[in-house]
């Protein structure tokens, strides 16, 4: 698909709808969790132990951009709707891979600096 450039305003409101839904990290584990399927609030606040309100605050965040819900019963069942926030969390967190080991090897390479120089002197 291509973004058209400069992005209508009301295009780049979408997106950062989208990406205000992922800053928080307890809404990243909810949605870590739901890879495997649809889970219920009390199982999710119980797999990260965290309070039962404070998923359900989240859940509903998420709700309204990529989460699906369903009722069973007395039970609330919550779901992905859109997998692609799997593909975008993919290549976040490909690009922190990449930017954590260029660090490591800066901090390698000074360190490996520092005690040549420490040796020599």
């Amino acid at each position: 698909m291509l973004i058209p450039h400069p992005l209508p305003s009301d295009l780049a409101e979408l997106i950062a709808r989208r990406f205000h839904v992922l800053s928080d990290p307890l809404r990243v584990r909810i949605l870590d969790l739901l890879r495997d399927g649809e889970l219920s609030v009390t199982a999710i606040a119980e797999q990260l132990g965290a309070g039962q309100q404070n998923v359900s605050k989240h859940l509903n965040v998420l709700t309204e951009a990529m989460l699906q819900r369903r009722k069973q019963g007395t039970h609330v069942y919550y779901g992905i709707a859109d997998q692609g926030v799997f593909a975008l969390c993919e290549q976040v967190c490909g690009s922190l891979h990449a930017q954590l080991a260029t660090l490591a090897a800066l901090v390698g390479a000074t360190e490996s600096t520092a005690s040549l120089q420490s040796t020599h002197n």
